[in-house]
């Protein structure tokens, strides 16, 4: 063998295979991230999931008694997440109670001296009219006639006056009995429940602190409101239609398309969001949309709703255009 052929380099073909697997590798990572090829008719732009959060507040300042929820608790409508302390509402309504039973009983004697008034108002037109009749036929002088028409009027006027105080203390009553109904909303107001069915996100205060108005508790996550956010270009929004079908995948299973329907399309534009990716540099305005999406499909095959997880969003802008295949609902479990 001559020397210049034992230093002749060979080809590295190990190197050509490395670099070709890693260009494959790196197609194939593309395309799963974006997701399958549509076909004509569809659309699809990267967001996230979302649902609407609801904040249980106090009404009125006061101290936090207990809350009975922790973060990642399910809780269902009206059901009771916190109660406030009441001791001085309480003690209000009592003594408001006690008041009521008062104006109860000086409306009882002022009744009774309605009634007392309304006999001596009879006695008096009683004993005028006979004295009048004794006026005319001249058994008795005019001034005993007039004397009894005075009472007559005194007696009267003393009646009016206990109809008044009656209605006075009906007044005070109707009052009282709205002073109680106000204690009453407040101490309901103190007791703080979940307007919806909701998982709890986050617990904001603990049992013993002093509140203000409108001081924050918990904060809950509304579970018949999920739905996914995105930004489409101009050519892409047009087509779109409220309650038209979608499909969201998200990133956590990409396996799974969740039925989702168009519940928002903006009226207006707006340049592309930082965090939005688009197809090409040139669509600056883009409209965002909203995709509904059945909570109870999350819970079968998530096991749960957390918001900010990152998807796909795609939407059949054709309403005649066949779903893809990798796109069409999971079946339901059995």
């Amino acid at each position: 063998m001559r020397p210049r052929e034992m230093f002749r380099p060979k080809p590295r073909w190990s190197i050509i295979i490395a670099a070709a697997l890693f260009l494959v590798a790196l197609f194939l990572a593309v395309q799963w991230a974006e997701g399958p090829a549509l076909p004509d008719g569809f659309a699809s732009a990267n967001g996230r999931l979302e649902a609407t959060q609801v904040d249980i507040a106090t009404k009125r300042a006061g101290r936090l008694d207990h809350v009975t929820v922790r973060e990642g608790d399910l809780v269902q409508q009206g059901q009771v997440v916190a109660r406030m302390d009441v001791r001085s509402l309480e003690a209000n309504r009592r003594q408001a109670q006690a008041e009521f039973q008062q104006a109860v009983q000086a409306m009882h004697a002022a009744e009774a001296k309605v009634a007392q008034q309304e006999s001596a108002v009879e006695f008096a037109a009683a004993e005028f009219k006979r004295s009048q009749s004794l006026v005319n036929q001249k058994l008795i002088p005019q001034q005993v006639a007039d004397l009894d028409r005075s009472k007559l009027r005194t007696e009267r006027a003393g009646l009016k006056a206990a109809q008044a105080t009656v209605s006075q203390a009906e007044a005070s009553i109707a009052a009282v009995q709205a002073r109680i109904d106000s204690i009453q909303t407040e101490l309901d107001d103190s007791i703080l429940r979940s307007p919806v069915m909701a998982r709890v996100l986050y617990r904001l205060a603990e049992p013993g602190e002093v509140l203000p108005v409108g001081g924050k508790v918990v904060t809950l996550m509304d579970l018949s409101d999920v739905y996914m956010t995105a930004f489409l270009p101009t050519r892409q929004a047009g087509q779109v239609r409220l309650g038209s079908p979608a499909r969201i995948v998200l990133d956590a299973k990409p396996g799974v398309a969740l039925p989702a329907r168009i519940s928002f399309v903006s009226p207006k534009a707006q340049f592309t969001p930082k965090e939005v990716e688009t197809a090409t540099e040139r669509e600056k305005l883009m409209f965002r949309i909203k995709a509904h999406v059945d909570p109870r499909l999350l819970e079968n095959h998530f096991g749960g709703i957390a918001t900010g997880v990152p998807g796909t969003l795609y939407v059949r802008l054709d309403p005649h255009a066949e779903w893809p295949e990798a796109l069409k609902p999971p079946k339901p479990q059995e």
